[in-house]
């Protein structure tokens, strides 16, 4: 099998859809010797900030000279990166080589699983034949009946949940307990759990907040059903914190200075939840120095998280696609950029809670170009736009995404407007690609 041949095994049509349930997975693991249970993990589940979270972790469990595997979705520009070993995404090769392993496997299967089950099996059986010490395995969506949840209490050293928001309330619930209830299903017996709790860097008029207070008894109580000891961030250990485009320096209780690479105002309180787990599992056993968490915090990289793609136009690019995401955003567009309002380029999924999206979106943006992302649940560009105009915000659809960011990066340059990028992580490539292509364009005349 080649390259080519396992990525269009991957995506047939035969694995779309998502079915929420263990019977599929468990038995295609099964039928690959449970390569999962000779593996240890920290689970990480949430509605926003997984990414960051696990990819802090990764590094810093990385520099501490432990062999880390890291699982995430969904990818960003190339579908290696949802498995890496030690910062290193898997090479094509061998994902073939995965996937004809795992092939014969799930076409026997009378119940055929998703294309999300099919991933977590190759990325379970990579992980087992890289023979990594710890991996950090984020799940897709929700928690309880996520593929990834069928590790066992015996293989996972930390249960981690970032923190809750409004978001797939069509599979999780329509109430933040409901949905916290869900991602709470990650909790395993006499395993540890660390809960992120509010993130107080979104501001105190973030308008979408949840009842944080609510949730956490919600996720304390299922940890205190299984008998796993819980924790919770302590944001309020956090200090001397200092944000700028490209990332932020902070003391953490007694570790000062630190430096963290990822942008966004929001990391310090993601940087707080990942040093309140390297806290929990120094505990349990692994050795990890002040050095190696200096070290993983300044290696972290996570595209798309407001991160600048063109000083010249200013172009930052994030992927916030649910309400507390995009307060998060904003409230970094407001920190950078104070009393100021900035051009916008968004598009969506037509199932997200778009009008409250566009109300906040409307604090910041003074001009949008509205785009439809490359997805059967995305939301045309045209009608999207008129959702804005409503909110007496100037704006207009484009027939595409690099139309709409030549466009947007033209009246930049001639308004000295930064432009933010916002909306679903489908767009990331397209935004990227085009952005290099004006660039590009530009230093050639």
């Amino acid at each position: 099998m080649t390259y080519t041949e396992a990525l269009d095994y991957i995506h047939s049509v035969s694995w779309k859809g998502s079915r929420p349930g263990l019977s599929r997975i468990t038995e295609l693991c099964h039928r690959l010797g449970d390569p999962q249970n000779d593996l240890k993990f920290i689970h990480v589940a949430g509605t926003n900030g997984k990414g960051s979270t696990s990819v802090m972790l990764s590094e810093i469990l990385s520099a501490a000279g432990l062999r880390v595997g890291l699982f995430t979705s969904p990818f960003i520009l190339r579908f290696n990166e949802r498995m890496k070993v030690c910062g290193e995404d898997i090479p094509d090769d061998v994902l073939a080589e995965m996937t004809a392993l795992v092939r014969p496997h799930a076409d026997a299967m009378e119940d055929a699983p998703t294309e999300f089950e099919l991933i977590t099996a190759i990325a379970f059986a990579y992980f087992k034949r890289e023979a990594c010490d710890v991996v950090v395995l984020e799940v897709g969506m929700g928690g309880r009946l996520d593929s990834t949840n069928i590790i066992s209490s015996e293989q996972v050293l930390l249960s981690v949940i970032t923190g809750i928001a409004m978001d797939h309330t069509a599979f999780l619930g329509d109430t933040p307990e409901a949905i916290a209830k869900e991602k709470a299903g990650i909790i395993k017996s006499g395993v540890p759990v660390l809960f992120g709790g509010a993130h107080p860097a979104v501001g105190s008029d973030n308008t979408t907040a949840v009842d944080y207070h609510a949730v956490a008894d919600v996720i304390r109580g299922q940890a205190a059903a299984v008998a796993s000891p819980y924790f919770e961030t302590d944001h309020t250990r956090l200090s001397n914190v200092s944000c700028d485009p490209e990332g932020a320096t902070f003391d953490f209780g007694d570790l000062q200075a630190l430096r963290v690479s990822l942008p966004g105002i929001y990391q310090p309180c993601n940087a707080a939840t990942v040093l309140t787990a390297i806290e929990i599992l120094q505990g349990r056993g692994l050795s990890v120095t002040e050095a190696h968490i200096r070290d993983g915090l300044k290696n972290a990289f996570w595209p798309g998280r407001f991160e600048i793609l063109s000083h010249t136009p200013l172009v930052i690019s994030d992927g916030g696609h649910n309400p507390e995401g995009v307060d998060a955003a904003v409230a970094g567009i407001k920190a950078f950029f104070p009393g100021k309002r900035v051009y916008l380029l968004s598009g969506v999924m037509a199932d997200k809670d778009f009008k409250v999206m566009v109300r906040r979106m409307c604090e910041v943006a003074e001009r949008v170009f509205t785009v439809r992302p490359d997805n059967s649940r995305a939301m045309d560009a045209d009608a999207y736009a008129k959702v804005f105009i409503e909110e007496g915000i100037k704006a207009q659809g484009y027939p595409s995404v690099e139309a709409a960011v030549h466009a947007a990066m033209r009246a930049c340059e001639e308004q000295n407007k930064p432009l933010l990028t916002l909306g679903s992580l489908y767009m990331y490539a397209e935004i990227k690609a085009a952005v290099a292509s004006y660039v590009r364009n530009k230093d050639t005349k």
